[in-house]
């Protein structure tokens, strides 16, 4: 017959118990409350049961075992509305969900460097797994607008055009405006190859794979990668997962600005991350606003454009650029509008340049540098503000030469244009495989209005008329 347990040892095992239940009372996961499943429409689940912050994951797990993760993006009286990160495929009525207690953190750190990964940092190329346990909140922290250092130094992107007409400083934040087709990847990977930021970090956010491949392989190549990282989530991720990349990228930046680095910052596309937090807006049902964009996605824009610039004293800056997509060559599309209002200064791209062969095809007569006067000396803007004159002076009467209905000498600048044009046109093109610094820039401008020249008339006369 089995022994009955005396009362000590009785007494022993039920104050383990009691130590085991204490345990499980301080711990709050213990204590996470599933709910269920109930509607799906779209992209957006409807769970009810259970409760969770704006920003927490939940696990959702299928009868047969199958686990999807998603992000909650709002909530009713009694409902979460949630977002998967990933493939829903498999995914049933009345699945359990189960708040995790987590929020989605960025993964940081130096074995980034050379690295291609996805919106939720895991690798996309063969080079293995990557071993960082660095982490940061994705969203970013707030940074007191006063403690950031001016902007004063200029940043060598190694594109002529830009470094003589519309120099960049460290810690601005520009836009690239452009349509389809008209060259920005090109230059996107000239910036990332010849710029003397210490570090680059590149976001390609729902644009086609295809490109991915091409951008790593072709336009930065192996000389590019070694001191960049890419974070690459293609249009067929989900909304959340694009939302999510464009943060990652940007919290990857501020990570190696806080380390007191000079990084640049590379967005492809702002318009990209707009449209993901439209669709998911409109999922949750918030009314749209301005052609169809909600008025969360225009608060979501300056909150990650606010997170690149210069840091505090001392330490290090992210010079941003930010392709936005005219769509229809719209330059007054809601997007861009929007963009131009929060940037430090806007990169035109034209398609009539590009159609015409004009590499990079930067139209210089819209685009502006709004930090320009401050990282520059008096000599340069004087002699970029009268390239933008001359340029400018010939485009306006451009129909009229073409077809011959000027008559030479009726105007003594319009001659001065027609004669300095080949001169000003062969400076803003570049080979996209020949680099060009920023002394060297300035140098070429300097050849085109020299500082006698300048001074004995409003106009400066090229070299080539003197």
């Amino acid at each position: 017959m089995p022994s009955v347990p005396t009362l000590a040892e009785r007494q022993s095992v039920w104050a383990e118990r009691l130590r085991d239940y204490g345990k499980r009372l301080g711990d709050s996961r213990g204590l996470v409350v599933e709910g269920r499943l109930t509607r799906m429409v779209g992209l957006t689940l409807e769970a009810v049961g259970c409760r969770a912050a704006i920003g927490a994951r939940c696990d959702v797990l299928n009868s047969n075992g199958t686990q999807i993760e998603a992000e909650v993006v709002g909530f009713g009286e009694e409902s979460l509305y949630l977002m998967p990160t990933g493939d829903i495929h498999g995914l049933e009525q009345g699945a359990r969900v189960i708040p995790t207690g987590r929020v989605c953190e960025a993964v940081v750190g130096d074995h980034l460097l050379g690295r291609v990964i996805d919106g939720a940092g895991l690798p996309l190329d063969d080079l293995g797994p990557i071993h960082t346990e660095e982490c940061r909140p994705l969203t970013g922290q707030t940074f007191n607008p006063l403690s950031r250092t001016p902007i004063r130094e200029p940043l060598d992107v190694g594109v002529r055009a830009i470094n003589a007409l519309l120099s960049v400083g460290r810690g601005q934040r520009l836009g690239l405006f452009a349509g389809s087709g008209v060259g920005k990847s090109v230059l996107l990977g000239m910036m990332t190859k010849y710029t003397n930021a210490d570090v680059t970090v590149v976001g390609l956010i729902g644009e086609r794979g295809r490109e991915v491949k091409e951008f790593v392989e072709n336009i930065l190549a192996d000389d590019g990668m070694q001191r960049a990282v890419v974070v690459a989530v293609p249009a067929d991720n989900p909304p959340l997962r694009r939302l999510h990349g464009a943060m990652l990228a940007t919290s990857i930046a501020e990570h190696f600005r806080d380390q007191g680095k000079q990084v640049l910052l590379l967005m492809d596309s702002l318009t990209r991350y707009a449209q993901a937090q439209r669709e998911i807006a409109l999922a949750i049902h918030e009314p749209p606003a301005t052609k169809g964009y909600p008025p969360s996605v225009f608060a979501k824009l300056p909150q990650l454009v606010e997170r690149a610039g210069n840091g505090d004293k001392g330490g290090g800056s992210i010079t941003a650029f930010y392709t936005v997509l005219a769509e229809g060559d719209d330059q007054n599309d809601p997007i861009a509008d929007a963009a131009r209002a929060i940037l430090d200064g806007h990169i035109v791209l034209s398609r009539r340049l590009a159609d015409a062969g004009h590499y990079p095809a930067i139209d210089i007569e819209t685009s502006i540098s709004r930090a320009m006067n401050d990282i520059t000396t008096t000599g340069h803007q004087d002699a970029a503000r009268s390239f933008k004159h001359i340029y400018s002076l010939y485009q306006q009467n451009r129909d009229l030469i073409s077809v011959g209905a000027y008559e030479r000498g009726s105007d003594e600048q319009i001659d001065i244009a027609i004669a300095a044009m080949p001169a000003l046109t062969e400076f803003l093109r570049q080979d996209m495989r020949t680099p060009v610094n920023l002394e060297q820039s300035l140098e070429e401008l300097e050849q085109l209005f020299p500082e006698e020249t300048a001074a004995e008339s409003d106009l400066p006369t090229p070299p080539l008329l003197t």
